[in-house]
């Protein structure tokens, strides 16, 4: 009977072992998942004001971005991301801890194996945030208008 019992244990352990390793792994997925999305949306934010096809896209999603900066900090704190939430969430479920406030300093940090300073990071970020959004505003619906004296023509 003991023998049975600590089967039906060893049975249960392995069960649970197995697990936790699929758990991991599907956590480290996710992880690069948030880290090539999140990216992504980075990138496109910043270059997507470019191309013709894209203009009206790179607006919706800069605005969406200052929105959840801006709207959802009323509820969170200003800056609130909730990819960044998100992907937190799993870093700390893979043990990371002390994450910073900003994605884009965790994404340097992690790039480049620095600690850049966050106040730094933080001020870029806000000012291209800013410079982007003029430039998209400009490339949707001043780009390729003829100006005159008076005003357009």
């Amino acid at each position: 009977m003991t023998v049975f019992r600590f089967l039906i244990f060893f049975r249960y352990a392995l069960f649970l072992s197995f697990n936790l390793v699929i758990l991991n792994l599907l956590y480290h997925i996710i992880d690069y998942f948030f880290l090539v999305f999140h990216s992504a949306l980075i990138l496109f934010n910043v270059f997507g004001w470019i191309w013709k096809k894209t203009q009206r896209w790179n607006l919706a999603t800069l605005l969406l971005t200052g929105g959840s900066w801006v709207i959802l900090g009323v509820f969170y704190v200003f800056g609130y991301c909730p990819l960044t939430d998100w992907h937190f969430k799993i870093l700390r479920k893979l043990g990371e801890h002390d994450l910073p406030g900003s994605y884009i300093k965790y994404l340097t940090d992690r790039i480049f194996r620095t600690d850049s300073n966050p106040e730094v990071v933080d001020n870029i970020t806000l000012y291209a945030y800013l410079a982007l959004l003029v430039v998209s505003v400009y490339a949707n619906f001043f780009r390729g208008k003829r100006f005159n004296g008076a005003g357009l023509a």
